[in-house]
């Protein structure tokens, strides 16, 4: 009895370790909810919009951790090649669901070029990149910033007079995106109980889950999962290893660029020079609430990920004004624990990855003292 009472605390010990954040942000946002006075009907409300809006951009994340690359800072990259097609057609005039079509097909080469740029320069930087797509990011944003705000409408031709600044060339700093905004959403309206659902959206994300799965069981999916766990072992096997690492981050790319135009549609309006800035931060914050980790995530993480994350970006303003008069402590809150967690995240999985090294030469120093 007492052994299995141990092994119980020991279960019940490294289940709050391994689970540390997503506990903390439960305890959270039971603390805020009854603080913000919301309503449950418009909590239910608000998890099912940016249950659509976001997962598709956090879905991306999970190739490249697969593949053993950690969490791709990167997918700004694909943000951007969506924001690009997104002005292309709203230069044209295209609307409605065939807009956002076109939108993706005008991205998705343009995410690929930029995926295998960003995958090349990554394997010049094994182990550390997560850094080195980080700083990729800044890069290709000056790249991004240098077409849209001089090359368009003086090299590259805007006939939408509403797009462009008043000197005559560049990209206006907000494009109104009326022409596709919650078309996919509204596509199959389903309204329960006084809450709107967003069932095609929702769809979407659903065959992006089914299509993650797949993958995992395909030869790539298995070639990824082999570099993930040990590169030499993997090229020892006959993998393209390089060649791996470089196809994950083309997928991740392109998918966040679709993500990036459901996650636009959703709202509206495009942010020329700022909308694709946090969108990589706080899907990845997303991802480590829902209890990922560098080298571990699933699709569970994801949605646990967007509803804690993003319940707590809910309730904090007015949470903050109820209880001490003051909502932008609420926003200064919600900023602080978007890139806190982002940092005890990554702490907590050096301390279990040393911990479990630590483990595993107990155990083998056991295994060659019981020989002797």
């Amino acid at each position: 009895m007492k052994n299995l009472n141990i092994s119980r605390k020991e279960k019940a010990k490294r289940f709050v370790e391994n689970n540390t954040v997503p506990i903390l942000f439960v305890i959270i946002c039971a603390i805020g909810i009854p603080l913000s006075g919301y309503s449950m009907n418009y909590l239910v409300n608000e998890i099912f919009v940016r249950l659509s809006r976001n997962s598709f951009l956090i879905l991306s994340l999970l190739i490249p951790i697969m593949a053993g690359m950690g969490l791709n800072f990167g997918m700004t990259l694909g943000a951007m090649a969506a924001e690009i097609g997104l002005i292309v057609i709203c230069n044209l005039g295209v609307v409605g669901i065939p807009g956002m079509i076109l939108a993706a097909i005008i991205s998705t080469p343009i995410s690929i070029f930029l995926g295998w740029m960003c995958g090349n320069l990554l394997n010049m930087a094994k182990g550390r990149e997560m850094v080195t797509s980080y700083i990729i990011g800044f890069f290709v944003n000056g790249v991004y910033q240098l077409v849209v705000l001089y090359m368009m409408g003086s090299i590259i031709p805007i006939a939408n007079a509403s797009l462009v600044l008043s000197r005559g060339y560049g990209i206006r700093n907000t494009v109104n995106l009326t022409g596709i905004r919650k078309h996919l959403d509204n596509l199959i309206p389903i309204r329960i109980a006084g809450v709107s659902i967003p069932f095609a959206t929702l769809i979407v994300i659903a065959l992006l889950c089914l299509f993650i799965l797949w993958f995992r069981k395909t030869k790539l999916g298995q070639d990824m999962r082999a570099v993930g766990q040990d590169l030499e072992v993997a090229r020892a096997s006959g993998i393209k290893v390089e060649r791996t690492r470089i196809i994950s981050i083309i997928m991740s790319t392109v998918f966040a660029g679709y993500g990036m135009i459901i996650y636009l549609q959703n709202i509206g309006t495009l942010n020329t020079y700022n909308s694709h800035t946090q969108v990589g931060m706080f899907s990845i914050a997303a991802l480590l609430v829902g209890g990922a980790s560098v080298a571990k995530a699933n699709i569970r993480n994801v949605f646990l990920g967007v509803i804690l994350f993003h319940l707590m970006f809910v309730i904090s303003p007015m949470a903050g004004k109820n209880l001490i008069g003051e909502a932008q402590l609420g926003e200064y809150f919600r900023v602080f624990v978007s890139y806190g967690v982002i940092t005890v995240s990554l702490v907590l999985y050096e301390v279990r990855k040393k911990r479990e090294l630590s483990y595993e030469g107990d155990e083998l120093a056991a295994e060659q003292k019981e020989e002797k």
